[in-house]
């Protein structure tokens, strides 16, 4: 009998989410969905807003990560004004994004993916978490807690709040690093570089037991699109737009985030409230492509710190080529995403800009449409407002980063499925495989969906006819 499997929620991610396996008379895999439950309304609620209000409005789309919002949203009021902020102001802007990206990776990585590769696919779900890490590593649970307290106290000295800062406006930011907070970063950077140093030898370690993962968890070729600087550079502020295909070839360089409606289209479907957006000049859905540290790995040239770019080298030895095209390898992208991270904070806190009172530039309303774009730690990050001559919001288009993915994790999903479901066998570690393929990709549905409430795990078995219930497992309710 035809049926479908239903897991509601997916765990361990930021935000809601349930996925369907469909299962065909003979209990194969045909087809799985990622639905995203949630429903998104920040677009129409800023409109009639003052467009000075909209980095510290925009910040709460999601207490993860409030910084990609902050500085996407003040990066286009710099075009509403058409103004060029002060070098301390985007330093400073820079120094906060690599504290964001540190903390958001941590999580990812220490909190909410390696309970599967350290504790077993198959392990207990009741001790797979971080607190079953805590017992069985403590070490390494500790140094990643203390590596993302690490990211989010830099936050809080820039901004003075961990969370929903409004520091950064348009023109600039507020304040400029203080001595006391400069004194503190340099004292625990090394701590820090340790950390990432032990995770990336302990990951590379269980790369050689999880051969079948790389190659099952959203292997297949895209595009990729990120942010790179202007000699091809990694980069996570500034620079300009490229694509590059599956096997490195430039697709598409030299793009600005002002022109992205001619090269990203967004198509809806009915069973989720995630947009779907794809590359124009393919269509929909060939036009799929991948954003965030998996792509901006494949698509710079380089990372122009020396350890990180050390073992950027190693990982496209290890990927086999040019690019990764395995969506496994999010994780360790992070990792040396991480380290990167940690080599320019260590490198802009002893820039004397950084201390400059001079952070912000003061203008009036210059232009009626502005588009602003940040790497967030999940991808490119896309910010369009139209204003009228007093600012006030008329229109609002945001693309997020695990939006740009969602095509992608459909195609994960559905590819783990069929490798492990057999035969109508659903077990708890199979469907935890699935769930994992999302993992990889640390989607953030508070930022591209909105919902109130919470749900619990379930897994359904639904007759062909779409309505009966054969079967209900819950957990977490």
């Amino acid at each position: 009998m035809a049926r479908t499997v239903v897991i509601d929620p997916v765990t361990r991610i930021e935000g809601h989410a349930k996925i369907s396996i469909f299962l065909d008379d003979l209990g194969e895999v045909s087809d799985a969905h990622f639905h995203v439950v949630e429903y998104r309304g920040f677009e129409k609620f800023c409109e009639g807003r003052p467009m000075w209000e909209m980095a510290g409005i925009t910040s709460r789309i999601c207490g993860i990560c409030p910084v990609s919002h902050l500085l996407a949203s003040a990066k286009t009021g710099d075009k509403l004004l058409a103004v060029k902020i002060p070098p301390a102001g985007e330093k400073l802007r820079r120094l906060m994004n690599l504290a964001q990206i540190t903390q958001s990776h941590a999580l990812s990585f220490f909190h909410l993916s390696s309970p599967d590769f350290l504790l077993g696919w198959d392990s207990n779900p009741a001790t797979r978490n971080v607190f079953g890490l805590m017992a069985a590593n403590p070490d390494l649970a500790r140094g990643g807690i203390r590596l993302r307290q690490f990211g989010q106290q830099i936050i809080e000295i820039l901004g003075a709040k961990k969370i929903h800062t409004a520091w950064a406006v348009a023109g600039g930011v507020r304040s400029p690093l203080s001595e006391e907070g400069r004194t503190w970063i340099c004292d625990r950077i090394p701590e820090s570089l340790a950390t990432i140093e032990n995770a990336l030898a302990l990951f590379k370690n269980l790369l050689n037991e999880l051969q079948t993962e790389v190659d099952v968890f959203g292997k297949f070729p895209s595009l990729f699109m990120s942010l790179v600087g202007k000699n091809g550079e990694w980069e996570h502020y500034g620079g300009h737009i490229r694509f590059v295909d599956s096997q490195g070839q430039i697709v598409a360089d030299h793009l600005s985030e002002d022109d992205y409606q001619q090269y990203i289209g967004e198509a809806v479907e009915p069973w989720s409230y995630l947009k779907f957006p794809y590359y124009k000049p393919l269509g929909y859905p060939d036009g799929i492509y991948r954003v965030g540290p998996l792509a901006r790995l494949n698509v710079c040239e380089y990372i122009d710190t020396p350890k990180a770019n050390q073992e950027l080298q190693e990982f496209r030895d290890r990927s086999g080529g040019r690019v990764a095209t395995s969506s496994f390898f999010y994780h360790y992208a992070r990792l040396i995403e991480i380290l990167a991270a940690l080599e320019k904070i260590a490198e802009l806190v002893e820039d004397p800009d950084v201390m400059s009172s001079h952070t912000r530039a003061q203008a009036g309303i210059n232009a009626l449409e502005g588009i602003g774009v940040s790497e967030a730690p999940r991808g490119t990050l896309f910010h369009h407002y139209h204003v009228d001559e007093n600012g006030i919001i008329k229109k609002v288009n945001l693309i997020i980063a695990t939006g740009h993915n969602n095509l992608a994790m459909n195609k994960t999903v559905a590819q783990i499925a069929k490798h492990y479901i057999h035969n109508g066998d659903v077990s708890e570690g199979f469907l935890n495989r699935v769930e994992a393929g999302i993992r990889n990709f640390d989607p953030c549905l508070s930022c591209s969906t909105h919902a109130y409430g919470q749900m619990p795990m379930q897994v359904q078995l639904i007759g062909s006819d779409h309505r009966t219930v054969l079967k209900e497992i819950r957990r977490n309710d």
